[in-house]
């Protein structure tokens, strides 16, 4: 029989697109803290290398749901009950398993249905040229300041990370247009689903947010089949887990997981063990 710390609930989250597990230490730490099993899983061909930056070839999305698919089936066998969620694709991404497998709840940070943040170039529109065959596997586009971030002194450390080390905390100095065609795809697919999608849910955005403006919380909150619990944030950019709020934001997402997916479900009991004492 499984003892009680091998049965502690669990939370799958997925980093953005072309980033790392990086992004999300700050929210991971803080539910490990408290006693769930975390996984930020980086998957080849959606994110990136945290050493090189490099990305190897970019699969359709089915392959990244795929994937997602088999690491919360993983949990679920070890854990029993799964919560997911993820930052900005990621949340997507989270979004797309949860119209596929139990979720307990959905943490969705900087949910990006719509590129509407006030610092996306009008140029792209121009971007479903970059998606035909012939071309998003040869272009690719270059991050730009302010790199989600209020925060001048990370902002700062970012931008020279991602000039000498062609990767950061928060993703890679550049997107390629295969991995941004698959995105679109991948929304695609998510808004379609949204109505059956009924787990408690909690959405945290940045009321600044440079990347994805306010529409994409409206549509969460009025096209999920449950309607979410929302947390505007206003010293923050795009980053919200690692910008100017994240340590509010982690304390955010804790705070409704013991809610909602709650520790206190530990089964079994260790043999003389208080229920308050597992997640002390």
């Amino acid at each position: 029989m499984k003892n009680s710390i091998e049965r502690r609930p669990a939370v799958l989250l997925f980093h953005g697109l072309c980033a790392n597990p990086l992004e999300l230490a700050p929210v991971a730490k803080s539910l490990r803290d408290v006693g769930y099993a975390v996984d930020v899983p980086a998957m080849a061909g959606y994110g990136v290398s945290s050493a090189t930056g490099e990305q190897l070839t970019v699969p359709p999305f089915e392959h990244w749901l795929a994937e997602a698919e088999a690491r919360f089936d993983r949990l679920a066998a070890e854990h029993g009950r799964v919560a997911i969620g993820g930052l900005c694709m990621g949340a997507v991404l989270a979004l797309a398993l949860a119209s596929r497998r139990p979720a307990a709840a959905l943490v969705l940070i900087s949910t990006t249905l719509h590129f509407d943040g006030w610092n996306v170039s009008p140029w792209r529109r121009l971007l479903p040229l970059a998606y035909l065959p012939g071309l998003r596997h040869r272009m690719s586009f270059r991050e730009t300041a302010p790199f989600g971030l209020k925060n001048e002194r990370l902002r700062a450390w970012v931008e020279q990370a991602m000039t000498s080390d062609k990767v950061s905390a928060v993703g890679a100095a550049r997107l390629s247009a295969a991995s941004l065609y698959e995105a679109s795809r991948l929304i695609r697919h998510v808004r379609a689903r949204l109505t059956g999608l009924v787990a408690p849910a909690i959405v945290l955005h940045a009321s600044e947010d440079d990347v994805a403006g306010p529409r994409s919380v409206r549509e969460l909150q009025n096209r999920l089949g449950a309607r979410p619990e929302v947390h505007w944030f206003h010293d923050s950019y795009h980053m919200l887990t690692l910008d100017n709020e994240r340590t509010a934001v982690a304390r955010t997402v804790r705070d409704f997981l013991l809610s909602r997916h709650p520790l206190a479900l530990l089964a079994p009991l260790t043999p003389g063990t208080h229920p308050h004492e597992q997640h002390a």
